[in-house]
């Protein structure tokens, strides 16, 4: 159940370089590459002819030629050479996919062309701003199906199960959530007053005691989220309040990747509101959320082969609203698509 008009994540920018770099989205092969201006080029990874990957050829200047015969063909797809024959067929090109660099990530758009907007990539409002420091993130591979990747990421109240020595904390295994659904997608979130810090957080706090803790899982169609993490000061948050000076804030940036019906890319970065420039902080950061996001792969490995094999139906909670109405609108998007031609 994939999405075609939609911006996905292919790479992390400096994977991407000369080099022909084969990659699998939506269950369609693509090669990257970059050309001699620093553009990256995204075409369909198989030569027309034989259907040869065109990975296994060789950069020619900015055109790539197959490994099999020597067809040729350009950034755009376009075939500028046949080997030995009279002329160029006009069925001998491959499909090029628009392309995209933001976040330090290389967005392909895997539906019709001419609806490429650049402004429909996910946007992150404090990415520039010299006041917020960059986790720069990393990337891990997940073997299941990126919809219980979104459902994971609409679900705050696994953090008090999964996560008990990082994201979880007092508090996390009981209160209630809501749910909103909005235009671009789903938001479970909830506030959790005068508990113990997480310990994921605590060492980061410019206060000491007790807070109040905001979860924020917001998930946008088809794949992409942001997770809000916000501390402040036992008795001074809560919904519509504004928040204190010594206020600590991180937004969690991920894009699930579907590569296949059982196997999704993850990238992720995060946004914080305290010590933009300190590369220790960042690297501490990094490192955490590295082990916490372990945790989850783990577990959503073992959940896609649990539902593979099970013998009776599983059971959906109270806590299961969000993830259900995100996948129920999902299939709506993706049957509407589908009976609209391009």
């Amino acid at each position: 159940m994939f999405l075609k008009n939609a911006w996905y994540v292919a790479a992390l920018d400096h994977e991407i370089t000369r080099a022909l770099t084969p990659v699998q989205v939506l269950d369609e092969a693509i090669v990257l590459y970059r050309t001699s201006a620093g553009t990256v080029a995204a075409l369909e990874d198989a030569c027309p002819h034989r259907k040869l990957p065109l990975s296994m050829g060789r950069l020619k200047g900015d055109q790539v030629e197959c490994g099999y015969h020597g067809l040729t063909f350009d950034a755009a797809g376009t075939c500028t050479r046949v080997p030995g024959a009279e002329r160029i067929p006009h069925r001998a090109c491959v499909r090029a996919y628009p392309v995209a660099e933001r976040y330090g990530l290389v967005w392909v758009w895997m539906g019709e062309p001419s609806r490429a907007d650049p402004a429909l990539i996910f946007d992150v409002p404090e990415w520039g701003d010299p006041a917020w420091g960059v986790n720069r993130g990393d990337a891990m591979t997940l073997a299941c199906n990126y919809l219980y990747m979104t459902d994971n990421l609409l679900d705050p109240s696994h953090v008090a199960w999964v996560h008990q020595g990082s994201f979880g904390g007092a508090g996390t295994d009981e209160e209630p959530l809501n749910t909103d659904v909005h235009a671009q997608g789903v938001t479970v979130w909830r506030w959790l007053m005068d508990t113990p810090p997480a310990p994921f957080y605590a060492p980061f706090l410019s206060f000491d005691g007790n807070c109040d803790r905001k979860q924020h899982y917001e998930v946008h169609w088809p794949c992409h989220a942001v997770i809000k993490a916000i501390f402040t000061p036992a008795g001074t948050g809560g919904e519509g309040q504004p928040l204190p000076t010594e206020a600590f804030v991180m937004n969690s940036y991920n894009f699930m990747t579907p590569v296949s019906a059982t196997e999704t890319r993850y990238y992720w970065f995060q946004m914080r509101n305290f010590a933009p420039d300190d590369a220790e902080v960042s690297e501490r950061f990094a490192k955490s959320v590295r082990g916490a996001f372990e945790e989850d792969r783990v577990i959503l490995n073992a959940v896609q082969k649990g539902m593979d094999d099970m013998r009776t139906p599983n059971l959906d909670l109270a806590i299961d609203l969000g993830p259900l109405r995100f996948r129920q609108r999902l299939r709506k998007m993706v049957e509407a698509e589908a009976e609209t031609p391009g």
